[in-house]
């Protein structure tokens, strides 16, 4: 199978090209020029790479002619920490997307597979269904929510596979050193005190390599339809600080209540994950195995 990834070079995006090329893929990546790919340094020349930027159109068309791919996971957004959610760049994202899926189409790829959020969710419904009501409170996620609604009815009228990957609360390795799991491992091993709300939120947390698994199962199984990426285990910001205060030997560092909650942020998300697991997808990591893993890698 010939398998195109976007956004090949973040987080997620990494982990999912590593698997892939294990599971023996012909695997191009979308990179735009001068791009680092310092996550992909030991497999890069394992891959294709196709050079430019979505918006880069006519560029990108002949390459993406030439690789003809049949299937792709599409995980490329802006996404930078602390801007994305309300930023005007979701727009491009959105249309870039949809160019792609479109153009996809046109070359025949029969199975897509796009990343959204736990977001576009009413997290006032308690625990998240991939049924259940859709509410989304910023422009990052109502961007998502559009990409699904819209893609879902060209993939329907073209007769292609179209999944829709709700992504919750990740960590692993290769994250945003400015997100909470790697900052806090960061700053407890330096010994400085790390502020915190009183950190009563529930959240859904899933290492990485799951989320990257399970995002190659849905292509694998040529799924269609919206599944949460989720662990379906409901743990607090409290819970996960802690533990990782525990394994770096600092709990004290952590000040539990200096910081207020934001006045948009749900007290509790956590997914049903029944859609995914029929798939035949398992969680490798419990919690504390995951941050043990990503602990040592800061070391």
């Amino acid at each position: 199978m010939r398998v195109l990834i976007t956004g090949a070079t973040g987080f997620v995006g990494s982990h999912v090209t590593r698997l892939l090329l294990r599971a023996g893929r012909e695997v191009a990546i979308l990179s735009s020029p001068g791009n680092s790919l310092f996550r992909l340094g030991d497999v890069a020349r394992q891959l294709t790479r196709l050079e430019g930027r979505l918006e880069d159109r006519e560029a990108l068309r002949p390459q993406l002619a030439d690789f003809r791919p049949e299937a792709c996971l599409h995980l490329a957004w802006y996404a930078e920490p602390g801007k994305y959610l309300h930023s005007p760049e979701n727009i491009p994202a959105l249309t870039n997307s949809l160019w792609l899926l479109e153009e996809l189409i046109r070359l025949g790829c029969t199975q897509v597979v796009m990343a959204g959020t736990c977001a576009e969710y009413d997290t006032n419904a308690g625990y998240l269904s991939e049924d259940g009501p859709t509410r989304p409170a910023t422009v990052y996620a109502a961007a998502k929510l559009a990409l699904n609604l819209v893609g879902q009815q060209l993939a329907a009228a073209a007769g292609i596979n179209f999944a829709w990957a709700r992504l919750f609360y990740l960590y692993g390795p290769g994250e945003d050193a400015r997100r909470l799991v790697p900052a806090l491992i960061k700053a407890l091993r330096k010994g400085e005190a790390f502020p915190a709300t009183a950190g009563e939120q529930v959240r859904d947390y899933l290492h990485v390599e799951d989320v990257a698994a399970a995002l190659v199962t849905l292509a694998a199984r040529r799924a269609q339809g919206v599944f949460n990426i989720a662990s379906g285990v409901p743990v607090t910001v409290r819970q996960l600080m802690e533990t990782v205060g525990e394994i770096v030997g600092r709990p004290e560092l952590i000040q539990f209540g200096a910081l207020p909650y934001r006045n948009w942020e749900p007290m509790f998300v956590c997914g049903d994950n029944r859609r995914l697991r029929a798939l035949d997808w398992h969680m490798r990591y419990t919690l504390q195995e995951g941050l043990r893993q990503v602990a040592a890698g800061w070391q």
